[in-house]
């Protein structure tokens, strides 16, 4: 059984919401773009939840605490920056 330490999983919470939230931006960025298809918008998705899932793998299990944390706070910047900007 694993056993995942608490600030992970606060972290990794943070992460997995903060991601959501970054991969339906990228979806509705590409399906702005001029002659993109229903395909390259799920293509999009596909390869952003990958990222999403693998990262979150990571806090949860193997990331020191500073790097972590770091991941966690440039994905909620750019989610930030990516809201302001729209």
């Amino acid at each position: 059984m694993w056993r995942v330490e608490g600030w992970r999983l606060i972290a990794g919470a943070l992460l997995a919401m903060a991601g959501i939230v970054l991969m339906l931006l990228t979806m509705a960025k590409v399906r702005e773009r001029r002659g993109s298809t229903g395909g390259d918008v799920a293509v999009a998705g596909a390869i952003s939840f990958v990222v999403l899932v693998i990262l979150t793998g990571l806090v949860l299990l193997v990331l020191p605490a500073t790097i972590a944390w770091g991941v966690v706070v440039v994905v909620g910047g750019t989610v930030t920056v990516m809201l302001l900007a729209s």
